[in-house]
């Protein structure tokens, strides 16, 4: 039996053990984030009455002002999220106190302390294996977009700025992506465990930092991430004193593994166990490799992709000035690298998003606002030489005639500075 183990004479300790193995246990219940694989329409079918049950909850227990709507999507903090945490907190409070009357002559609790650990030591792997994964493979954080270079900077959402900033260097992908999957890979393994907590605590820890401080809406994920990899090294916590801080011996620790008593059951517990860590590492990473060829910064560019600035805008047969109070004049064109998505820049500083398709064989380009698909814009376009577009057709009761040229993303300073190992000066602005 591993060394993992509550005192019997610590009664405390047994019942914080029951409250945060409730507590996790309920917490990865309800938050599995696809560490189970082809679990994804299991939970999408459990999760359905706590639809109703939370916002219920929310309305006549809580008094919540306003009702719940939104549940977990891309932001994992909704405030239906929120509810779900406190929601876990009672019934692991209720659950631990019913536990302490009925179980109080119980000795120890090993086995359940082994198995709580091991799912612990997997959810966080799994997380950080696929974290790294997009990572490594510059999915995550894509090179700052088109749009992205010629947006004032006072105009960024904190956590734009920060996906700019994280995306801006490969090495640093790499970097932040490589230490998430050692730690994944270290807590797959009971010997590496202690070592991989540590760097988990690390890593989760700068990711919990960027998340607080850039208002990223994944703030509870990397809060629990973390609270997972101290619990992960709360076993070892004497061993870690007295070898960081106290230069004394650190013995070594049972790591003994919890084994059934036919062997075929060992056998198939093995066989379990790497078949789940070779396709979650490599599944992962083949995975955020198909999704970066097709959406990364290698992915194939649409027709027109590309930055304009317009040199000329000719409305019913008008030139119009760049003045920069106009609402109607372009001043840049940004095909995005997303297909069918454009940007409109117009002189006073205002911008729509709109969809388009071109077609390549008749040089034609068809707009259209996302908010309105009936209504649609048809263009000509010709490439007169590599980087100047001319565009003519109707816009509304207008007629148009525009001539862009393309700008270089290359040019801007933020991509074509590079690394230097030698700088004369403190600042490079």
């Amino acid at each position: 039996m591993p060394s993992i183990s509550l005192c019997p004479d610590h009664q405390y300790q047994k019942v914080a053990f029951r409250f945060f193995l409730l507590f996790f246990l309920l917490y990865v219940f309800f938050n599995p984030n696809g560490v189970i694989p082809f679990t994804d329409n299991l939970f999408n079918y459990y999760i359905l009455p706590f639809h109703t049950l939370i916002p219920w909850l929310a309305k006549h227990i809580l008094h919540l002002a306003k009702p719940i709507t939104i549940f977990t999507n891309g932001s994992g903090d909704t405030t239906y999220d929120y509810v779900i945490i406190l929601f876990m907190a009672f019934v692991s409070g209720v659950g631990t106190v019913v536990w302490s009357i009925t179980g109080r002559n119980t000795p120890h609790y090993n086995k359940l302390l082994y198995w709580l650990t091991v799912i612990i030591r997997y959810y966080v792997a799994i997380t950080m294996v696929t974290y790294g994964s997009v990572k490594v493979v510059k999915l995550q954080f894509p090179t700052p977009s088109l749009s992205k270079l010629v947006e004032p900077l006072g105009n960024m959402s904190p956590m734009g700025l920060a996906w700019n900033y994280l995306g801006l260097s490969t090495g640093f992908n790499y970097f932040a992506g490589f230490a998430e999957l050692t730690c994944g890979l270290l807590l797959f393994f009971r010997k590496t465990t202690t070592l991989g907590a540590i760097i988990g605590l690390v890593v989760a820890g700068n990711i919990m930092a960027i998340n607080y401080c850039f208002d990223v809406p994944v703030k509870l994920l990397s809060t629990f991430l973390v609270l997972m990899c101290m619990f992960l090294l709360i076993k070892d916590h004497i061993r870690l004193i007295n070898f960081f801080f106290c230069n004394r011996e650190a013995l070594p620790a049972n790591l003994s593994p919890h084994r059934f008593k036919t062997r075929w059951k060992n056998i198939t517990l093995s066989v379990i166990k790497y078949t789940v860590v070779i396709y979650v590492v490599f599944g992962d990473l083949y995975s955020a490799y198909s999704a970066g060829k097709q959406y990364g910064d290698k992915a194939k560019r649409p027709p027109l992709y590309g930055l304009y600035k317009v040199e000329y805008f000719v409305k019913n047969e008008d030139t119009l000035p760049p003045l920069t109070a106009d609402t109607l004049r372009w001043s840049k064109l940004i095909v995005s690298q997303y297909e069918g998505n454009v940007q409109i820049n117009y002189m006073n500083d205002s911008l729509k998003y709109f969809a388009i398709k071109t077609d390549t064989m008749k040089h034609r380009i068809v707009f259209n606002s996302y908010v309105d698909t009936i209504h649609k814009f048809t263009f000509t376009y010709t490439l007169h030489k590599p980087g100047v577009l001319v565009i003519n057709g109707k816009w509304k009761q207008d007629s148009l005639h525009i001539k862009l040229h393309r700008v270089n993303e290359k040019d801007f300073l933020l991509l074509k500075r590079g690394f230097h190992w030698v700088n004369e000066y403190p600042f490079n602005r």
